[in-house]
């Protein structure tokens, strides 16, 4: 305690005369008097009592007084005038004093007050502690502070400027550490161990939040309208819950956003979903009436991973993974916030947090102290959506001999129930480690199962129809365009299917036909007609018909392969299991299901049982598949063309007997193909001769030391021969491009973007249609089919010319069916008909149907 300011003037004024008194009654006679007046040199008086006394009297005032002047103070002396009455002082401000009564706070608002206290302390002491540190020899370190309106203290930041003649305080700049933000450029300036860390800082957190309202305000595509508004109004008139936002779009406009995004997704997140409800209110103010939350869906991330190449590296960071979904779980309410209701003082506890990992208990009660019972407040518990679904690397994507990996992927709020069964979707979202009793048990406690928690999820076949302009540029659909106005175009497709395989036209037609497809049609809502082509390739062995089905896997865009004797009736359709961890039933889709929209390849079809090979009878017809187990009754969809390839009876085909004598297919499968197809492995010494030269000439191009054994024979010329070997290998690779080309008319990159564009762009109508010609066809048909024996002919035959005929005319990309196509279509389904008969009674059915497929004028 200090003494008053009048008393210590008083007592520093007799100090001073007590001083000069002692300093003229007591002057040294000689100069041994005193040590202190000794010259340097000399050595001090021994056995001096008296300045010893004094030394010991002033050291123990300096010990009880201290202070920056030479003597003590004594504070004792005139004390009672400390304590003189003084009018103005001596009373209180009753202004300042609350006696007011106020009712008790309930739990949560006692609880909001006392952290808001908490705070208060731990700020003023982390404050006290660095003025300490900063203004060690500062004589004004004061701690009066400025308060703001919460009682919290407003931290002054001192910085300093620092010049060449001396240091410089600038002045001193108010910030509240509770709402302080950043700048842009400052957030890139990582001040904590990691990203997470940085972003948690609540400084960092409002910087991060008033940048990406300001990018939803703000950007402009180039046309100056604002992108993200008309996204929000488009969101409010939908009802809609959750925000498309574009990774490009951050990226270009705010770059630290957008990486701090890919590392610290999760939290990131958060954030966006607080400012884009804050954004939408500027909209529809009452929108949170209708949603509680909004949820930020990145669009476009760059980055494509594959399931097999996640790695630890990839844990609690933004990924994107393509895939087909085999499995769907049930939609359930997960919680999200919870609240208990204290059984003995009636308070609600909570909200807590729900972790995926643990469920969420407590053990006191914060208002009564008691340790329960607690009950769980649903009324106030908040939930959400969650669905689990099972994603599988698409077909064409696992390396051979591999299995294909799948990865769990969970869906909340309004993602659930996005995809099903079948469908191929690229999935967005954060990657995470999970708890897996199970796996622990197999493998050891420190294992943890992986999922995907998404955030956006696009359909691929959707992207097609709707998002046609960044699939295709203008580029490339105006090099459709002329490629279709070709002459001759249909023919040049079909020479360049297959092109390492000779011959064989009728088959490269019927795959060219399978691969385009027509155009499926819906009767009132009521009854669908399939637009899919079927194809059945039957003959001897060696012909290439399993090569076709590989071409056709990779050509196709969408294809899984299968064979007769590794598959099942359940592997092609679908079939029923029980999850192992909800013990749920769920259904996983087969072939069929996976290639839905594209194209199913079985080979070795002769080689199946024939119940597997009854289950496909619903999928080829109505491209459908019904299933009915386990009290699961549903419908999937097989949208899909197939393709198969069979062995006769024997091994060989016997031309002498009808077709039904040489395979063991039903009538009804049988009746499901459009095209069949039958190859005979004839003798003829000059077509083997092309042939042989062909496979010969086919091996020299594609092998892949052509050009290195050119460069070793002359690898002795000098420099000279540089040039020399150059000139030989163009013309050596020209060459190969030239044969390429006469073989192959089309090139493969070309012919597959081509029969896609065509397969979505084109519908073809028919359009004028000779129907008298198409009725007598299909008359004189039947007529043959029941006189010679032969597979029958049925009205999905009369169909099939007309799917045909579609197929043509999107070969020309083509809006309309033309005459020539109807003539096409007649030719390939009388060849297929006339090729499958017996050899005594194919002349006298060629000679027969002649007038139907007499060559007409072709484009």
């Amino acid at each position: 305690m200090s003494s008053p300011p009048s008393a210590s003037r008083g007592s520093r004024k007799r100090q001073a005369e007590d001083e000069d008194e002692r300093s003229s009654t007591h002057q040294p006679s000689s100069p041994l008097g005193s040590s202190p007046q000794l010259p340097p040199s000399s050595p001090a008086i021994p056995f001096d009592m008296a300045a010893e006394e004094e030394d010991e009297i002033h050291n123990d005032v300096a010990d009880l007084n201290p202070s920056d002047e030479e003597e003590g103070e004594d504070l004792m002396e005139g004390m009672e005038r400390d304590y003189r009455s003084r009018a103005e002082q001596d009373h209180y401000n009753m202004s300042d004093i609350d006696d007011d009564e106020y009712e008790a706070m309930d739990a949560a608002t006692r609880r909001r007050i006392d952290e808001q206290m908490n705070r208060r302390d731990q700020l003023l002491n982390n404050t006290h502690s660095r003025q300490q540190a900063f203004l060690e020899d500062d004589e004004d370190n004061e701690m009066d502070q400025e308060l703001d309106m919460l009682g919290l203290p407003i931290q002054r930041r001192r910085r300093r400027q620092y010049d060449n003649d001396a240091d410089e305080m600038l002045d001193d700049v108010e910030i509240d550490p509770f709402n302080e933000e950043l700048s842009l450029e400052s957030l890139t300036d990582i001040k904590a161990p990691s990203i997470t860390e940085w972003i948690l800082q609540p400084a960092v957190s409002r910087s991060i939040a008033r940048e990406f309202k300001s990018f939803l305000l703000e950007y402009t595509d180039d046309k100056g309208r604002s992108v993200y508004g008309a996204r929000i109004r488009t969101l409010g008139e939908v009802n809609a819950e959750s925000l498309d936002v574009t990774y490009e779009h951050l990226a270009d406009s705010k770059a630290i956003l957008a990486l701090f995004l890919a590392t610290s997704p999760s939290e990131m997140l958060k954030i966006f979903d607080i400012v884009s409800m804050e954004a939408t209110e500027l909209h529809y103010p009452n929108y949170s009436q209708i949603h509680s939350e909004i949820h930020v869906r990145i669009v476009g991330f760059p980055k494509h991973t594959n399931l097999r190449d996640l790695r630890e590296n990839d844990l609690n960071q933004l990924i994107k993974v393509g895939g087909v979904v085999t499995r769907r779980t049930g939609v359930f309410p997960q919680l999200k916030y919870v609240k208990f209701d204290c059984l003995k003082c009636g308070v609600v506890l909570g909200p807590f947090i729900q972790d995926s990992n643990t469920e969420v208990r407590i053990s006191f009660c914060t208002n009564c102290q008691s340790k329960g019972p607690f009950r769980m407040n649903s009324e106030k518990t908040l939930y959400r959506n969650y669905q689990r679904i099972t994603l599988q690397e698409s077909p064409g994507t696992v390396p051979a001999g591999r299995l294909p990996r799948h990865r769990e992927v969970i869906l909340l709020s309004d993602l659930v129930d996005v995809a099903k069964p079948g469908e191929e979707i690229e999935v967005t979202g954060i990657y995470k480690n999970n708890y897996d009793g199970n796996l622990n048990a197999k493998n050891g406690f420190p294992v943890f199962a992986t999922i995907i928690e998404a955030n956006s999820i696009r359909r691929k076949e959707s992207s097609y129809s709707e998002n046609s302009l960044s699939s295709w540029s203008e580029e490339e659909e105006s090099s459709f365009r002329r490629l279709s106005q070709e002459k001759g175009i249909i023919d040049k497709i079909i020479s360049s299917m297959a092109p390492s395989i000779y011959g064989h036209k009728d088959i490269k037609t019927a795959i060219a036909c399978s691969l385009f497809g027509g155009v499926p049609k819906d009767v009132n809502g009521k009854h669908s007609i399939r637009g899919d082509i079927n194809v059945l390739l039957l003959g001897d062995p060696g012909t290439a018909k399993s090569q076709i089905l590989k071409y056709a896997e990779k050509t196709a865009n969408r294809a899984v392969f299968a064979t007769g004797q590794g598959a099942s009736a359940v592997g092609l359709t679908a079939s029923v299991r029980k999850d192992p961890i909800t013990r749920e039933w769920t259904l996983e889709g087969g072939a069929l299901v996976l290639a839905d929209k594209g194209t199913c390849l079985i080979d070795e079809f002769d080689k199946m049982n024939d119940q597997d090979r009854t289950s496909i009878h619903e999928a080829m017809e109505q491209q459908s598949i019904s299933v009915s187990k386990a009290g699961i009754v549903t419908t999937l969809q097989a949208r899909c063309a197939i393709i198969a390839a069979a062995n006769p009876n024997g091994g060989r085909y016997n031309s002498t007997l009808p077709l039904s004598q040489n395979v063991d297919l039903t009538e009804p499968i049988l009746s499901r193909f459009d095209i069949l197809c039958v190859v005979r492995d004839l003798v003829n010494p000059e077509s083997d001769e092309r042939l042989a030269s062909f496979v010969i000439d086919s091996h020299m191009r594609s092998h892949p030391t052509n050009t290195e054994d050119i460069e070793d024979d002359e690898a002795e010329t000098g420099e000279e021969g540089d040039g020399v070997r150059r000139t030989r290998r163009e013309k050596i690779s020209q060459l190969n491009k030239q044969k390429e080309s006469e073989i192959s008319p089309i090139s493969q990159e070309l012919l597959m973007k081509y029969i896609n564009y065509a397969r979505v762009k084109v519908q073809p109508k028919l359009h004028q249609m000779d129907m008298d010609k198409v009725a007598r066809v299909y008359a004189e048909l039947r007529k043959e089919s029941i006189s010679t024996g032969s597979f029958p002919i049925t009205v999905r035959h009369l169909e099939s010319i007309l799917r045909i005929a579609e197929a043509f005319a999107k070969m020309r990309l083509s809006d309309f069916v033309s005459q020539s196509d109807l003539n096409r279509a007649i030719k390939v389904s009388i060849d297929s008909f006339v090729g499958a008969q017996k050899v005594t009674v194919r002349k006298q059915l060629q000679s027969k149907f002649q007038k139907f497929t007499l060559p007409t004028r072709r484009r």
